[in-house]
Order: structure tokens, then sequence, then C-alpha cells
């Protein structure tokens, strides 16, 4: 880990290793060759958003240490754009690697829901009540200590909706045992709330935090559809107080980079929902919407380079996701003057996959 107070500068010109191929690896990418950074992407999948836009790209699996370690003698610090990614074989690299930042223990406090929660938990955080469960008896007898609708997680794994069942009392907690693979797990009552908002933060090797304002978070089918600043009512109310437990859940990770905590909006205060040690989803709108974008801030955190303003640009902006064959839409958002279009040039449009996504500002 890096020392508090002690920067690390990776200049313009490095190459910067990331690992995963998706479309937060292909922003990245983007706002890196803005700052004269070179990347190398290490992905096993035949093709990816992210080895279109990269210098060189590393074919292999995230398992395979021998290629990790060639890649790792390739690049000058290696981050990661996606949090399902085994940590042992980053942890295995050594000490004359480049830098891993955020650091393998971020990853591994935010791949486990249950150690997350207790994580946050144990920096003045609030999340939802909760039970692990190992089997289908001890699911049961959760649900009957919950009394209420629920939603069963598996603890590793599972984004956008996969890897969950919603639960209502007198379902069959076999069944749903079933359907997440009987794998551990999970179960959380569900929280009356207002709305869900994240907090999005970068934060440097010298322990310098900047974060963005607060959007509203608007789900379709567990899938983020929009994302709006500023977001006003209780949001508003509550973003100090979530923004420094965010800040604090950092520090005691001594994280680098962008991380992001999701929240519930509730009467009583913010509810913590999930944790992501790296650039989201929800901060898209910082690319047009804020003086510095989440991808730029990013960058500048791993490589040592100072943070840029999060300030907004205009009045406020609005990301809305293109899901499957929404992406289809491009020619209408282009005939939007005011529209911002990211197309991630995914070769199949599935339903629910994300395709890309458009920005308003103002």
């Amino acid at each position: 880990m890096i020392a508090p107070g002690v920067t690390i500068s990776i200049a313009p010109g490095a190459t910067i290793g990331i690992i995963g191929g998706g479309q937060l690896g292909r922003m990245l990418a983007m706002a890196a060759a803005r700052l004269g950074y070179r990347c190398h992407v290490f992905h096993p999948e035949a093709s990816g958003p992210a080895t279109e836009v990269a210098a060189e790209w590393t074919h292999a699996p995230y398992d395979d240490r021998a290629a990790l370690a060639r890649f790792a003698e390739a690049v000058n610090v290696i981050t990661y754009e996606f949090e399902n990614v085994p940590v042992e074989p980053l942890e295995a690299l050594g000490a004359g690697a480049p830098p891993v930042r955020p650091s393998p223990g971020s990853l591994r406090v935010a791949q486990d829901r249950l150690a997350e929660k207790a994580f946050v938990a144990g920096q003045g955080g609030t999340p939802a009540r909760h039970w692990a469960v190992g089997s289908a008896g001890e699911l049961r007898a959760a649900l009957g200590e919950a009394g209420g609708p629920c939603v069963l997680k598996t603890r590793w794994g599972g984004y956008d909706g996969h890897g969950q069942v919603r639960l209502s009392p007198g379902d069959n907690p076999a069944a749903a045992w079933a359907a997440i693979g009987g794998r551990p797990a999970v179960l959380e009552a569900f929280v009356a709330f207002e709305a869900e908002f994240s907090v999005i933060l970068a934060r440097g090797a010298d322990g310098a935090v900047a974060t963005w304002a607060a959007p509203h978070n608007v789900h379709r089918g567990g899938i983020l559809h929009r994302s709006e600043v500023p977001a006003g009512g209780l949001i508003e109310a509550q973003a100090a107080e979530a923004t420094a437990l965010a800040g604090r859940v950092a520090a005691a990770l001594d994280h680098v980079g962008v991380l992001t905590l999701e929240f519930f909006a509730c009467a009583g205060g913010p509810v913590f929902n999930e944790m992501a040690p790296r650039v989201h989803n929800s901060g898209h709108w910082t690319i047009e919407g804020a003086v510095t974008s989440q991808f730029e801030n990013h960058v500048r955190a791993i490589c040592g380079l100072p943070l840029g303003s999060t300030a907004l640009r205009g009045a406020g902006a609005r990301m809305e996701n293109l899901l499957g064959d929404e992406a289809g839409r491009w020619p209408e958002l282009l005939a939007d003057g005011q529209a911002h279009l990211h197309l991630y040039g995914k070769r199949e449009g599935r339903p629910g996959r994300k395709m890309g996504h458009v920005t308003w500002v103002g």
C-alpha cells in the first residue's frame, strides 16, 4: 500500500494496464489518451469495447498468472474496470510489479456482499437488515425472521440484477435457493425508500479526495435506467452524510482511484446498498456534465496527478442508458442538438445489455 502523503507520479507517455475489456475500460482508455497515456487491456473474451481503443491487448483468462505477469511487465500501473476478477493473481504479482490501483484489498472487500456490508457498517454506515445464508434451510429460517419481502443475492458475482431473486412471504425458499445455484448468499430485507442515489469520489495517492454531485438514480428491472443531477429533495438533504461515509470508507481502504457507494434515501437517513471500487454507470453524466469526468479523475488518481475539479458545467445533467435495441435510436439522438451520444461498439444488442448511453447537460 502507498503510505499516506506519498505520491508516486506516473507521467504522461506511460502505459496504463486495464484489467477488463468492457465499456468502462473503453471510456477509461479514451480519457487516458487525452492526457497522453497509452493503455494496454487484459481481457479474456474474443473482443470487447475497450480493446478497440487501446494501444495493446493481452487476450488471456483472468487467472492466467503467466500472462498476467507478462502484462505487468509491459505497463506502469494496473487498474481494473469491474470487480469480478480474481484477487489472488493480482496479489501474487510481487514487489517488483507495478502498483495495482485501487489495491486488491478494495477489490476483495467489494467482491463479497457480506464483507462490504460489515466494512461499511464499521465506518458508521447503515446497511439494510440482512442475513448470511448458506443453505435452503438457513434461507427458510432467515425469511421467517425477516417477516416480509426480501431479495436473495449471491455473496460473490452478479450484477445488473443477475444472481438475485426477489421473495415474498409464502414463496418457496428451496426454489429461490436453486435459482441462484445453491451458492452462499445474503438475504436482504426490502427497504422503504424515497429514491436511490450514489456517491462517486476520486481519492488520490496522497489522500486528496474529490466528489461529484450525488445523482438521483432510477432503475428498471435491476438495471440503471437514468441518473440525474442535481438530485434535489431527500437525496440533496442526505448527500453530505453519505459523502462523508464514502470518504471514511475510501480512507479505511487506502483506496486510490474512483470509488462508488450506492444508497437508498429513506425517512430515517441514507441506507447503504452496494459498493463498487471503480468508475460507475451512474457517473457517466460527468463526461460532459462536470469539469473533470470520473474517468479522467480515475486516471489522474492512479497516476499520482492532481485531481481535477468536479464542479457542474451547467445547471444540471441527465444520463440515460441505451439497452439492447435502444441503441438503434442513434439517428434520432444525433438529430437532437443537445444530446451527447456514446455507443460502445458492441456487436450484439441483447435485451438488457448496455449498448451505449446519452447525456443532456443543462
